[in-house]
Parts: C-alpha cells; sequence; structure tokens
C-alpha cells in the first residue's frame, strides 16, 4: 500500500501508484478541478506526476502561495506557442518568472511592433480557450540537441549543449508547441486566464554584448481578472508618482550625466531633506545616540581588516595619493569602530550607542541607477550599538519601537509592514556557530517583540543576519527601508575591547542599525507615496500668502516674515497677478496652505486660508493659523 499524507494530517491510501491529479480527484471533484500542482515531499511537481512511495502531498491551488509562479511559467510558454503560430521564422531561447510576471526571449529578424503584440496576445487567448493539455516527457542531452536542432531551434540547441552529457532533460508540451523546461506546468491552458503583454526590449543573447540581439517580450499574469486589473491600475498610479517627474515639476532635485548616481539637490528638496534628518536627529537623540563623524576616505588597509575588501570591493570606489590606496566608504561601521577604540570601555558603560548622517558611495552599475532611488552616492541615517550578548534583545525590541514610530510619523501604516530576517549568505565571515548564535539572537528579540516574520536563506551580509522593515506605500507596492544588524564578526577583526566584570577583556557585540536607510531613496520613496502632496510638517513650502491687489503687499511680506520668524517655512507671492492665477499655481505646486490678505483681511489683521485640495477654512488671525501649523507638526 501506498500511503500518502495530507497537510492536515490525514492519510489516504492506494494500492497502485497514483498521480496528484488521481488524490485530488479521490477528494473531490472541486479539488480535482481547482488543482494547479502538487507539492510532494516539499517538491513542486505537475499534477500528471505519479507517487509510488509513502509521502507527504500538498494540493496546490490558486489559494496556494506556489500558485503565482508556475501560472507565469507556464503563461511564458503560452506567449512562446503563440507567437510562433502567428510568426514561424521565430526561434524562441528562454522564457523565465520575474517579479510581477515573465519574459521570453526571441531570435526574429523583423522587430515585434505594438500590433504584433496585440496580435500574440489575442492568439495566447485562443489558445487558452483550446485548453490544449500540458504534458511532460524526457529525453536524453543529444536526443535532445537533435530534436531541438532539426526544428532549427539553433539558440534553444546551443542551451542544451552546455547541460552535462548525463544529465535527463524535461520537455514539455501544448498542442503542437514544444520546450525545454524544468517545469512544473499547469495541467492545461485553460488554467491561464489572467495575463497581458507589456512591452518589448532589446535583449543579448546570454547578456553578452558581443552576441547576438535578442527581442524580449515582458507580461505579466495574475490569478484572476481583477489581481490583474488590480495591478495595471497601479501601475498607471505609479507612473503619475514617478519621482522623477514629480521632483522636476516640484523643483527639488536633478541628476545629469556629469555625476551618475549623483544627486544635485535643489532648495527645495534640500528642505524636505532638512525635515527628515532633523526629525531622526531627535529620534536618536531621545534614545540615547551620540552623534559622531567619520573620514569620507580611509586607507584601503582597514577595509581589509574589516572584511569589506574581500567581500565587497567590487561596489567600493578607490583612489591612490602618495603610493598608498584609499577607498571612498562603502559604509560607516569601520570608522564607528575607530571612535569606540579611541579608550578604554567597561561592561558599566555598555550599551553604547553611535549615530552618524554618513555619506557612504558605491559603485552600482549604470543601468541599475535609477532617479534618486539607486544611487551610487548616499548619506545613510546610520548607527551603531555596541553591547553585550545579554543586551542585545532590549537593544533590537527598543529599535524595533523606534522604527514603528518613525514609519507611522511618515505616513505608513504599521498594519501593513512585513518583518523578514535575511539569514547567512555565501561568502561570509565566521564560523556555522557564530552564525547560529547572531540568527537566534534576532529571532530572540523578534518573538519578545510578539511579531510575526519571514525568513531569507542567503540574503544577510557578509559579516551578520539582519532584521528588514517592508512597508507598504498608498498604492500598494512594497519597500524594504529599515535594517537591525546583529555583528560578532567585525569588533574583533577590529580590535574592539571592553572590560568585563570580571576584569577580562573581551570583543563587544555591534549591532548596525538604520530606519530609513538611504537618505536619497526614503525621499524618492516619500515623494511617490504622498505623490508630491506632503503632510505640512514636511512640505518644502508650508502656505504662500497672496495678496490681491498692491494695497495689501506690506501686510503680505510681514505677515510672511511672521511666521518665518516662528520656524514655518513661508513665502510671500506679490506678483503683479490675478489671485485666481497664483492659487492655481500654488495649488498645482502643492503648497499644504493659501493664504490670501485682501482689504478685509489687512484691516482686520487676519488671513483668509484655503487647501490646497480647494477647502474654503475661512478668515483667521495669524496666531491661530499657526496654531493648526503647530498641530500638524508644522514647525521645522
Amino acid at each position: 500500500m501506498i500511503n500518502i499524507t495530507l497537510p492536515d494530517g490525514s492519510q489516504r491510501q492506494f494500492d497502485h501508484p497514483v498521480s496528484i491529479a488521481d488524490v485530488a480527484a479521490s477528494i473531490g471533484a472541486g479539488l480535482a478541478k481547482a488543482a494547479l500542482a502538487g507539492k510532494v515531499d516539499g517538491r513542486i511537481v505537475d499534477t500528471s506526476y505519479v507517487v509510488d512511495y509513502d509521502a507527504n502531498l500538498a494540493i496546490i491551488t490558486d489559494k496556494s502561495p506556489e500558485a503565482l509562479d508556475i501560472l507565469r511559467h507556464s503563461t511564458a510558454h503560452l506567449l512562446a506557442q503563440a507567437t510562433q503560430r502567428l510568426f514561424p521564422d521565430t526561434q524562441v531561447t528562454i522564457g523565465p518568472v520575474i517579479e510581477n510576471g515573465f519574459y521570453y526571449d526571441f531570435a526574429r529578424k523583423t522587430p515585434f511592433t505594438p500590433e504584433d503584440l496585440e496580435k500574440i496576445e489575442a492568439e495566447m487567448k485562443k489558445i487558452v480557450a483550446e485548453n490544449l493539455p500540458v504534458s511532460r516527457s524526457v529525453m536524453s542531452r543529444d536526443e535532445a540537441v537533435k530534436f531541438f536542432r532539426d526544428k532549427n531551434e539553433e539558440y534553444k540547441a546551443q542551451i542544451i549543449e552546455s547541460i552535462p552529457a548525463n544529465e535527463e532533460l524535461s520537455l514539455y508540451s501544448q498542442g503542437d508547441f514544444i520546450d525545454l523546461c524544468r517545469g512544473p506546468h499547469v495541467p492545461n491552458t485553460n488554467k491561464l486566464r489572467a495575463f497581458k503583454l507589456m512591452k518589448v526590449a532589446g535583449a543579448y543573447w546570454r547578456g553578452d554584448s558581443n552576441n547576438e540581439m535578442l527581442q524580449r517580450v515582458y507580461g505579466t499574469a495574475w490569478l484572476n481578472d481583477k489581481d490583474l486589473k488590480g495591478y495595471l491600475t497601479q501601475l498607471e498610479e505609479a507612473e503619475k508618482r514617478d519621482h522623477r517627474k514629480i521632483g522636476k515639476a516640484l523643483d527639488l532635485f536633478h541628476v545629469q550625466e556629469e555625476g551618475p548616481g549623483l544627486v544635485f539637490w535643489h532648495p527645495k528638496g534640500w528642505s524636505i531633506w532638512q525635515v527628515v534628518e532633523q526629525h531622526m536627529r531627535r529620534v536618536y537623540r531621545e534614545s540615547g545616540y551620540r552623534e559622531v563623524r567619520c573620514p569620507q576616505v580611509l586607507d584601503v588597509s582597514l577595509w581589509q581588516k574589516s572584511g569589506h575588501w574581500d567581500n565587497y570591493k567590487e561596489n567600493m570606489f578607490f583612489t591612490e595619493s602618495e603610493k598608498r590606496t584609499y577607498a571612498l566608504k562603502p559604509m560607516n561601521c569601520p570608522g564607528h569602530v575607530q571612535i569606540f577604540n579611541h579608550g578604554l570601555h567597561s561592561y558599566r558603560d555598555l550599551p553604547i550607542r553611535y549615530g552618524e548622517f554618513g555619506a557612504c558611495h558605491r559603485n552600482e552599475p549604470s543601468g541599475a541607477l535609477h532617479g534618486i532611488l539607486r544611487v551610487r552616492g548616499f548619506t545613510q541615517d546610520d548607527g551603531h550599538i555596541f553591547c553585550t550578548e545579554d543586551q542585545i534583545e532590549a537593544e533590537v525590541t527598543a529599535f524595533h519601537q523606534q522604527a514603528l514610530k518613525v514609519y507611522s510619523d511618515f505616513g505608513f501604516e504599521a498594519e501593513s509592514m512585513q518583518i523578514k530576517i535575511a539569514l547567512r549568505p555565501e561568502p561570509r565571515l565566521g564560523d556555522d556557530a557564530t552564525w547560529d548564535k547572531a540568527e537566534n539572537a534576532l529571532r530572540s528579540a523578534l518573538r519578545a517583540c510578539g511579531v510575526e516574520w519571514q525568513e531569507l536563506p542567503g540574503e544577510g551580509a557578509f559579516y551578520g543576519p539582519k532584521i528588514e522593515y517592508h512597508l507598504k506605500d498608498a498604492i500598494g507596492r512594497t519597500w524594504q527601508l529599515g535594517t537591525m544588524q546583529v555583528d560578532f564578526m567585525m569588533p574583533g577583526r577590529l580590535g574592539a575591547e571592553y572590560v568585563d566584570e570580571h576584569s577580562q577583556r573581551r570583543h563587544p557585540v555591534m549591532l548596525h542599525r538604520a530606519i530609513v536607510g538611504s537618505m536619497e531613496r526614503f525621499i524618492g520613496i516619500l515623494i511617490e507615496h504622498h505623490a508630491g502632496q506632503f503632510p505640512a510638517w514636511l512640505a518644502p513650502v508650508q502656505a504662500v500668502v497672496m495678496n490681491i491687489t498692491d494695497a495689501q503687499a506690506d501686510f503680505v511680506s510681514d505677515v510672511a516674515q511672521t511666521l518665518v520668524t516662528q520656524g514655518f517655512r513661508v513665502e510671500a507671492d506679490l506678483r503683479n497677478e490675478k489671485i485666481g492665477y497664483k492659487i492655481r499655481q500654488h495649488t498645482l505646486d502643492k503648497v499644504p496652505y493659501l493664504l490670501v490678505v485682501g482689504d478685509r483681511e489687512k484691516e482686520s489683521g487676519t488671513v483668509a486660508v484655503r487647501t490646497r485640495a480647494g477647502e474654503d477654512l475661512g478668515s483667521m488671525p495669524i496666531a491661530s493659523f499657526v496654531a493648526r501649523l503647530k498641530s500638524e507638526g508644522g514647525r521645522a
């Protein structure tokens, strides 16, 4: 008998080998119809996979977390089949799943047009309606090479030739289309219903610029039409919120060819920066951090000792002077250790917390640069805590509360936050026992915070694991912001010591932490999250005071100066323009409050207050408006 154990612990017995589809059918007709694949002893397989041994089995449906990748992978094959039906001279290469969708690279002499994409998408829908069964077969490597060469699929044959000769290959067919693939795939094409082709781009064969240029067709696929529509709506909204467009429209910053990946901050953009920085500075000061400042350039010997040379040098910038090689710092941590080392510390001094708004430089590939979200020069709200092992949990817990408060201050909902632990990577410093201790310390701290988390194998820093904070913005996109890392390695490598209660010298634990991360990236996220309509406390210009005629000009100047003197970011607009024009322009500039002054307001010492949303708040004394701004955290 074959015993199949289901996720709820129940068992089903069969006196013969049984497929995943058969097991689903034995449970119920609804499950059989919904089945997309199966998970046998943790391995995802097709519904046609036959089990002839005792196993644990989960049936994958569209409610399973694995479903979306399977659907997207199968939709890539659907795209390739439709393309070759319409354009038989097209050769296929590879078609992987990517974030939010898939792509397929094609070799074809004639470029695809937008009209071609429409035709291909229509053909894909026809194939879905044909309800073609998807079946798996196997071939030896040499058989597969001959098979694809006979079909004039030279690129596919080259891929297979690079696979070891003794490896058995799987192929998937649907109708007259067959492709090399590990799988798994949906059981039939009718399961693929919610998809859209997005664009065509160029891509070199095997990513080598010396090879032929292929055509990469991108698509997106979802579980249902509702999810697809939601994603397309999100893309439209994201286009409107693009921080580069808003940054230009509001005159916040720019980047240019002479400084790739480096930001030129304009007065209004720098105003936002200063509000963010001063807000974070208060948070750290109130949390027991002492602010420090470290050099931008340090001799490479320090980076060799810290481990960055062996694990990070390809991302660093170097310079030479007087036969010495220096590096622009990519991180602040080695510098903070030098400050810690400048004096002898007792265990009674710990924890010691340093904070720095430290400028760093990393040699990011030019193709990865993106506005101010991905840059080469950036500033972190960086901090390092030197503590004992017994103090880790309390420090991580305190940091967690700080982070939640800051994210709420900037308009992110804590309920949508995801917490992840990035675990040991390859390569890394230290032994497994040390990594076990570091990873378990983070787990213990999060457990004490009463939160759930997801674990990310292989994604930690080379010197230690880290907690990551992922937040959703106003249109549902997820951004990774703060981090907290436990590091048992660097203090020892750089000679950091304290004297314990037994008068013995010991290495402290070093906690690397940041809440907003890169200031540049965080401000870019804020621009898109708020669509440029910042809350009054964060807006570069909080209010504009406008006159209706020249008779009110002096009063408008006095009001604006009074507000500026009290610490608000306020401008006066005394231009000889109609008041309607002024209001319209400053509304487009997304200024939170528009203060209009006519003869009546001048005589009564008041201002007529409007919001950028068009709400008329009526006339009020200056003191009342100041109280309103302060209630919104409006003072710088």
